[in-house]
């Protein structure tokens, strides 16, 4: 090409082909400076990203994350680790992106101790088995490492399955272990060996568990023994001999049966599978008592025993082991007062007894003592006839009336009218108390229905054969008030005799109403002898003395008028008669 002829172009723009140029140039530039900073934002703060070691001596290693600087790590943090090398690629923690030198801080203690809880937390959740460093003893437990930085809290409930009384035997080795419980508040972590354990126990038990059948008798030792009953193991199974299985016979302890680590037969009486409950038996092994007693006994027969358990209701007699009958109360005496049995006998007696009721089929026997003894009431006429005073003890009180023991079976009541003759009684707590020995009259016996009526006042003459002649109506006494109510008041005469004055006759002469406590004087206006009942007024003792005097007043009056006019009769029948005397002797003339 012959450039010589070439003509420059007259119009280039020159100065657009560099501002062109500068643009390029430019956007270039920005971009490289965006690619710069995006890789240096790459991560943030307080994140664990890996890096490789770039260089490393004895005060810290250098490590290249892709910054544009490399960060430092204490040297320190890696000597766990003592082939850490140059080239080395680790996981480190971003604690600032710059320091006052312009340095990236970074730690890979802090990397390591975040990918572990990663790992404790994977582990909880997944309840994976993780292997663990027993580091030392403390109250209550071990301290454990796991996943090398995480100090975890096994405790000793959690070691086994059994009781373990030395924790020390442990510490330095490796275990096995599940983690149970995390605290993230506090960074605290549980972990147990124990449900490892459980875990193979629980297939062991399925297993065994599956291949059971009630009825089945097999072979265990003595595990543990409580008040309630044994643990038996079954190999790798537990079961539960309950204290009732045991024996035919009443025991206070299982331990009278068996001791630890004994190895006996049992029977399977039930199980739960789901539950993994076994319900074992020791005394199903041998033949029931009640097949062995004697086949010769029967109702009306005496036999003699032990009492083994006391109630309220009646005493559990063992006539051979594991054959009992029931003493009811109400055969332990004739009497028909309410009682315990705690009072009439005690665990332990040895008694004899008649057998009123004997039923083989169902494994019954009931019981009676007092069989054993008259019945009182047989001859209760010729004992206790009506009239005849005793003296009884006071066993229980009603608001009626006392129940009183006369003898062992023989009950009476006193009717709480039959208490005194003059004192209104409430109730007989007010009269006398449980226990206390009290005199009786006999006033009624009924032996068909065993009952007997008593009565205490009637020791005593009716002191209302005195009353009547002593409070005659119209009487005055002298009285104390004792009590008032809305109704009147309650006056107590001479001789301790309770009087009722009615409201309307407490008037006083200076127009008062009396009150309680005061004494004054009272007329008698109505005594009852049957219902033993006075009524008394001491507005009577005033009122109607005036008013005696007014009639008597009138009554003189009426005496001096009538007088007079008798007066006046004789003065006329004598003047009239003198006129008839005249008259004759004028005649006779």
């Amino acid at each position: 090409m012959d450039y010589k002829n070439v003509q420059p172009l007259a119009e280039f723009d020159w100065e657009a082909v560099e501002e062109k140029a500068g643009k390029i140039k430019q956007q270039e530039a920005t971009e490289k400076n965006e690619a710069y900073e995006k890789s240096f934002n790459a991560f943030t703060e307080q994140e664990v990203i890996e890096g490789t070691i770039v260089a490393i001596n004895d005060r810290e290693a250098v490590v290249n994350v892709g910054a544009k600087s490399d960060g430092v790590i204490p040297a320190g943090e890696l000597r766990y680790n003592p082939d850490f090398k140059a080239g080395d690629k680790i996981e480190v923690y971003v604690e600032s992106q710059e320091d006052a030198n312009g340095q990236l801080m970074l730690s890979h203690k802090k990397a390591r101790i975040l990918k572990s809880w990663e790992r404790v937390n994977q582990a909880y959740e997944s309840q994976e088995i993780i292997t663990g460093y027993v580091k030392s003893r403390t109250k209550g437990g071990l301290i454990v490492t796991v996943f090398e930085n995480i100090e975890a809290f096994l405790p000793g409930s959690q070691i086994d399955v059994k009781p373990i009384r030395d924790y020390d035997v442990y510490v330095g080795k490796q275990m096995e272990f599940k983690v149970v419980k995390i605290n993230h508040e506090y960074k605290n972590v549980v972990v147990s060996h124990k449900a490892l354990i459980e875990d193979e126990i629980e297939a062991q038990k399925a297993e065994i568990i599956s291949h059971l059948e009630k009825g089945q008798v097999l072979e265990g030792v003595v595990k543990n023994i409580t008040s309630y009953g044994v643990f038996v193991d079954l190999g790798g199974v537990d079961g539960l001999i309950h204290i009732t299985d045991l024996s035919w016979g009443r025991i206070n302890h299982p331990e009278e049966v068996v001791s630890l680590d004994q190895k006996i037969n049992v029977v399977i009486l039930d199980f739960d599978e789901a539950k993994r409950r076994i319900a074992l038996g020791l005394k199903q092994l041998t033949p029931h008592p009640w097949d062995a007693l004697d086949p010769n006994l029967k109702e009306g027969d005496h036999i003699k025993g032990k009492v083994v358990v006391i109630a309220d209701y009646g005493a559990f007699v063992e006539v051979m082991p594991g054959v009992e009958g029931l003493i009811h109360v109400s055969e332990m005496s004739w009497s028909q007062h309410l009682r315990s049995a705690q009072d009439f006998l005690k665990v332990g007696d040895e008694v004899e007894a008649v057998i009123l009721n004997l039923d083989r089929e169902n494994r019954k026997m009931s019981l009676g003592i007092r069989q054993l003894m008259p019945d009182p009431w047989l001859s209760i006429a010729e004992r206790y006839p009506v009239g005849s005073k005793h003296t009884a003890t006071v066993r229980n009180f009603t608001n009626f009336g006392i129940f009183v023991e006369l003898e062992e079976g023989v009950d009476g009541l006193i009717h709480i009218s039959d208490l005194s003759w003059s004192k209104k009684i409430k109730h007989p707590a007010e009269f006398t108390k449980i226990g206390e020995k009290i005199d009786v009259v006999v006033l009624e016996v009924d032996a068909e229905n065993r009952r007997l009526s008593l009565g205490h006042k009637q020791l005593e003459e009716n002191p209302w054969d005195v009353y009547e002649s002593l409070f005659t109506i119209g009487s005055v006494h002298q009285g104390k008030i004792v009590n008032m109510n809305d109704k009147g008041a309650t006056v107590m005469l001479p001789y301790d005799v309770e009087a009722f004055a009615p409201m309307r006759h407490l008037d006083k002469e200076d127009k008062s109403k009396a009150r309680q406590g005061e004494t004054l004087d009272f007329k008698v206006i109505e005594f009852s002898k049957e219902s033993k009942r006075i009524v008394v007024s001491h507005t009577r003792t005033f009122s109607e003395a005036a008013e005696a005097a007014r009639e008597g007043e009138d009554r003189r009056e009426r005496t001096t008028k009538k007088t007079v006019k008798q007066i006046n009769e004789n003065l006329e029948k004598t003047t009239l008669g003198d006129l008839d005397i005249f008259q004759k002797l004028k005649e006779e003339k």
